[in-house]
C-alpha cells in the first residue's frame, strides 16, 4: 500500500529554483513561529512577575504566615562538646549528624526547601530551610538538646518574584532562567531578521528598532538616578 508523501509545514514549503534568502526566510519564520509557541508560557510569567517585582505593594507581597513548633532532638545526633585536647580547641561539630537532624526535622514538621546553612557551636545548633516564598529556621540548644523551628510562608505572588530571581530555588530553576533568557533574546533577533523581508514595513520596522533603543539608552544614562 502506497502511503501519501510527507508534506512539510506550509513555513517551509519552498518551491525549487526559489533564491536562497527566500528559503532562508521561511526557515527563520518557522523557528520564530513555533519557538514563540514553545516559549510562550514561560515567558507570559517572566513577563507578569516582572511587573510584580517593579510594584510588590500593589499585589500583597509582603504578606506572610508565621507558625512556629517545638522538639527535643536525640543525644546521638546532637551530643556534647568533647573537651579540648592539649592546645587543640574542641571540634563543636564532633559526632552531630547533620543529615539525620534535618531529615528529622523535614519529616517531624513537614518542612520544605533545601538546607541553606547548618551551624554548630559550643551552644546552640542552627538549621536554615530556604525554599521559594519560605524559609525556616530552626535553633536546638547544644546542653537540653531542645529546639525551636518558626517557618514563614510567603504568597503565590512571592513565591513567584523568587521564582523570576532565582532565589533559593535551586540548579535546575537556575538552568531554566537560562534557556527563557536565550530563546527571548532568539525570537528578537529572528523578529529582527523578518522585517527585513517585508518591503512595506522594512523602513518602518527598522526605525522603530533603533527608536526604541535610543530611547533606553536615553533612560538609562538621563533618567535614571
Amino acid at each position: 500500500m502506497n502511503h501519501p508523501p510527507k508534506v512539510p509545514p506550509p513555513q517551509l514549503q519552498v518551491k525549487r529554483g526559489q533564491p536562497l534568502s527566500s528559503r532562508f526566510a521561511a526557515v527563520v519564520r518557522w523557528l520564530h513561529i513555533y519557538v514563540s509557541l514553545l516559549a510562550f508560557t514561560s515567558l507570559v510569567f517572566f513577563g507578569i512577575t516582572g511587573i510584580t517585582l517593579n510594584h510588590p505593594t500593589w499585589f500583597g507581597v509582603e504578606a506572610q504566615t508565621v507558625t512556629e513548633h517545638e522538639g527535643e532532638l536525640p543525644q546521638d545526633w546532637l551530643p556534647p562538646v568533647a573537651a579540648a585536647r592539649g592546645d587543640e580547641p574542641a571540634d563543636a561539630e564532633a559526632g552531630v549528624d547533620k543529615l539525620a537532624i534535618a531529615e528529622h526535622l523535614r519529616a517531624t514538621h513537614s518542612l520544605r526547601g533545601a538546607v541553606s546553612e547548618f551551624r554548630v557551636d559550643e551552644y546552640e545548633c542552627l538549621v536554615l530551610f530556604k525554599g521559594p516564598g519560605y524559609s525556616a529556621d530552626v535553633v536546638a540548644q547544644r546542653d537540653s538538646r531542645k529546639y525551636r523551628a518558626t517557618v514563614t510562608q510567603m504568597g503565590i505572588v512571592a513565591i513567584m518574584n523568587d521564582l523570576h530571581k532565582g532565589r533559593d530555588t535551586g540548579a535546575s530553576w537556575s538552568v531554566v532562567i537560562d534557556v527563557v533568557s536565550i530563546l527571548t533574546v532568539f525570537l528578537s533577533i529572528t523578529g529582527l531578521i523578518l522585517i527585513f523581508y517585508l518591503k512595506r514595513k522594512r523602513f518602518s520596522g527598522i526605525v522603530t528598532t533603533v527608536v526604541g533603543t535610543v530611547l533606553l539608552v536615553a533612560i538609562a544614562l538621563w533618567l535614571i538616578p
